[in-house]
């Protein structure tokens, strides 16, 4: 085992940092999925509560939060675990430097087959990115249903009549 992941919650950095002190000196402590701003993930790099940082990319702010998650890491020479959403993770962990690791479960990646063009499939145990591609985009078919729907029922409202 690498780490072990969130053994209690991220917001319980004591708990965490007492989990850490008394682990195997192998057994990294990692945490941090659950951050919702750069400020939480300050905090839990800061205190010296975890040896890996975890970060979501669709709950930390984005795309442009995640490079700055990066940059925390780097700040503080932590290795960076990125949380699920490999479609969207996987292109901007490409310009991360502390990105070690990045987790791969079938039912969001299911979905993302459903709605993304552009996922990626492990080889080997890797994610590389179509360097001929920029990176995911909405598939079309995800699309249409939705606005189908809206049109036909923005065509069928009577438009309100000034008196």
């Amino acid at each position: 085992m690498g780490y072990l992941e969130e053994p209690v919650t991220s917001e319980d950095l004591e708990g965490l940092r007492l989990v850490r002190d008394r682990s195997p000196a192998a057994m990294a402590v990692a945490a941090g999925e659950y951050a919702w701003d750069l400020p939480d993930v300050e905090e839990l790099a800061a205190t010296g509560a975890v040896d890996v940082v975890q970060a979501d990319v669709t709950r930390c702010g984005g795309i442009t939060n995640m490079l700055r998650v990066d940059g925390v890491c780097k700040a503080h020479a932590l290795p960076l675990s990125a949380h699920c959403a490999p479609a969207i993770t996987a292109h901007v962990g490409c310009a991360m430097e502390t990105l070690t690791h990045l987790e791969y479960f079938y039912d969001p990646v299911r979905i993302e087959n459903m709605l993304f063009d552009g996922t990626l499939s492990p080889k080997d145990g890797e994610l590389t990115p179509d360097a001929s591609r920029p990176g995911s985009a909405w598939r079309s078919s995800a699309r249409t249903p939705r606005t189908t729907a809206w049109r036909s029922a923005a065509a069928t409202s009577s438009p309100s009549r000034r008196a």
